[in-house]
């Protein structure tokens, strides 16, 4: 008698293949800025411990843009040799050890090591998501990167708000300090985000991500379009870092505590998770050709706002954070439109954010510098109120409806 042929066991249906990876991308995205966001609003801390100067910590705070500017070109290329789930999965398991060196007891250069492990391991992870999203939620692009934003802006606000406190834990009557604070609030949720990655991509190879061939894509560089993108992005995550580095510091200039001046810029980045959410809602019509432009008004009223009367900083504050958030979504979400595919929006990501953190780096580092030359914060603010007007000048241009790659 015929045996039957085995059958193998079912795959997953395509509903719940897309669920799982959603929850594996909001997971990655739960883990992109607390370990970069919870520096700021401990940096008295840390220059009192290790007697770095004003300068020296804005340096310190320039070091992830610094590595995201130069990793980010390995991303594409990495992803084509090895796929991008795994290039994924290896990218935060460097992240978890750039959070646990950072936080080693002993010697500061630990710190900046740490920090540029970080950097590194957040660059490659920055540059492929949008890339995810454009291949795997093609029909809900904005959704999917306003959600992934959202996401990013509101754990990074929960770390700012509590690495304070966590700090201030009575261990044996000695506070719990600063590097214990760092390696809570950048560790506790990144075993989840790998154990979630790789369940979600078990058995994807390297083949999943090989598309095109590498041949026209090193044209992106070429590209005007492909500059606009990496332009908006550089000067709209200049102004973020900027205040994500500095806020809490200007805030206790004001006469706010230590800890009121961490839960203000957690209140900036919950208002940043605002705007993500709200850029579907301007994406629409013809809104969605001028949207690019017209986000950073927000902003330039709270700047101006923070130099006239700053004792309202949180609600200044709350109109700079909803611009942080709705152009770091608009600058992913134009990663994927300006792409025909998820090959050529991988490179327009590799390009635009490798481009977009030079310029980005320099914006803690300028801003720190100005405050300790003129001891004030006049001259600092006007620096982000000229990458704010350039930011909606860039922005005409960039909301054009046309695409990387193409033949104009």
């Amino acid at each position: 008698m015929a045996t039957s042929p085995r059958t193998a066991p079912p795959e997953p249906s395509r509903t719940a293949s897309v669920a799982m990876l959603l929850a594996a991308v909001c997971l990655v995205a739960a883990n992109m800025r607390p370990a970069i966001t919870d520096l700021g609003p401990l940096l008295d801390q840390i220059g009192a411990d290790t007697g770095m100067s004003v300068s020296a910590l804005g340096v310190l705070a320039a070091v992830p843009l610094v590595a995201w500017a130069l990793f980010s070109p390995l991303a594409h290329d990495l992803s084509r040799r090895f796929g991008q789930p795994r290039v994924l999965l290896c990218s935060l398991v460097v992240l978890l050890a750039g959070t646990l060196v950072r936080s080693l007891p002993g010697p500061v250069v630990s710190l900046w090591i740490g920090t540029a492990i970080i950097g590194i391991g957040i660059a490659i992870i920055n540059v492929l998501m949008p890339a995810v999203v454009k291949r795997e939620f093609s029909g809900h692009v904005a959704a999917v990167t306003a959600t992934y934003t959202a996401l990013l802006a509101g754990l990074g606000a929960v770390s700012s708000g509590v690495v304070v406190p966590i700090s201030h834990i009575d261990f044996g009557g000695q506070p719990a300090g600063w590097r214990f604070a760092l390696l809570v609030t950048g560790a506790a949720l990144l075993p989840f985000a790998i154990a979630g990655w790789w369940w979600a991509h078990r058995g994807a190879g390297r083949a999943h991500s090989r598309a095109a061939s590498p041949k026209g894509r090193t044209g992106i560089w070429a590209d005007p379009v492909a500059w606009l993108v990496a332009v908006y992005m550089g000067l709209q995550a200049s102004m973020f870092y900027m205040f994500v580095t500095w806020l809490a510091p200007l805030s206790m200039s004001t006469g706010r505590s230590e800890v009121v001046a961490g839960v203000d810029v957690m209140v900036y980045q919950l208002f940043s998770l605002a705007g993500s959410l709200l850029l579907p809602l301007i994406l629409r019509g013809g809104l969605e050709r001028w949207a690019p432009a017209l986000i950073p008004s927000l902003a330039i009223i709270g700047v101006v706002g923070l130099m006239l009367a700053p004792g309202a900083i949180l609600l200044w504050a709350s109109l700079i954070g909803l611009t942080g958030g709705a152009t770091l979504a608009m600058s992913l979400t134009l990663m994927a439109q300006r792409a025909r595919d998820h090959d050529a929006s991988a490179a327009l990501s590799g390009m635009s954010q490798s481009v977009g953190y030079v310029i980005a780096a320099f914006g803690p580092v300028a801003f720190g510098a100005l405050h300790s030359v003129t001891g004030g914060w006049i001259a600092s603010l006007a620096l982000v109120l000229a990458v704010l007007t350039l930011l909606t000048v860039v922005g005409v241009f960039a909301g054009r409806d046309r695409f990387v790659l193409e033949r104009r």
